[in-house]
């Protein structure tokens, strides 16, 4: 029985991959009491992209200070199966692993997360299109969010890629219940773009963290998704 759509909430989520990394529990902490319904934490490799970020131990230690946090943990990194483990520990709520990164295990590791009591999440890369196994497990109701990469992932400070738009409207006209998330570029000047799209899940880097104090900006861009999703 499908749920009935606007039930879907609009959630903010900003991506501390932005944030000053020297002082990181407190700028997670300014962004929470500033409205930020879940920390997106950006999880490279130099592997799957070039960049390289922080690991499961930094993310244990920002969960011991924000205990009661949505960790949104977006995982781009050549083997996930390898990090489930890890980040179950440290406290992620979310594991995202690339579905390029996961075509020969992928049940496997859906099942593993699972196993490990966080929720899944599972992303593409601009390039990337949506098939038939993507539908399978999105029937099966396996996926908890899908991420539309605006982007490609590696970098914060890219420009947001309408051209994504498409898969976001294909994706929310065949799964009206689905929470699906939009990475890379978005601000408070072009949100309108992806909520009337179908996205829900808004990750926003130098949109927000820009501002000495976001709340504005978070309120704002919660209240363009959750207006979208009334439409």
């Amino acid at each position: 029985m499908e749920q009935d759509p606007k039930k879907l909430e609009a959630i903010i989520a900003p991506s501390i991959l932005s944030c000053d990394l020297s002082n990181l529990a407190h700028e997670c902490c300014r962004l929470v009491n500033a409205g930020s319904d879940w920390i997106h934490i950006d999880i490279m490799d130099r592997h799957f992209v070039p960049n390289l970020t922080i690991g499961a131990p930094v993310v244990k230690c920002l969960r011991k200070k924000l205990p009661d946090s949505f960790f949104d943990c977006h995982m781009m990194v050549s083997e996930p199966l390898n990090h489930v483990d890890d980040f179950a520990d440290a406290g992620a709520t979310l594991f995202c692993f690339h579905y390029e990164t996961a075509m020969h295990n992928v049940d496997e590791l859906i099942a593993k997360i699972k196993e490990k009591n966080m929720k899944v999440g599972m992303a593409i890369k601009p390039k990337t299109q949506l098939d038939a196994k993507i539908y399978e497990l999105l029937d099966k109701n396996l996926i908890d969010m899908f991420l539309v990469m605006t982007v490609e992932p590696g970098f914060g400070g890219q420009s947001f890629m309408e051209d994504m738009m498409p898969k976001v409207k294909e994706l929310r006209e065949k799964y009206p219940n689905l929470n699906i998330q939009v990475d890379g570029g978005v601000k408070a000047e072009n949100i309108q773009i992806p909520a009337e799209a179908g996205a829900n899940v808004i990750v926003s880097g130098t949109g927000i963290i820009k501002f000495d104090d976001p709340t504005d900006v978070i309120k704002q861009m919660r209240e363009t998704v959750q207006k979208s999703l009334k439409q």
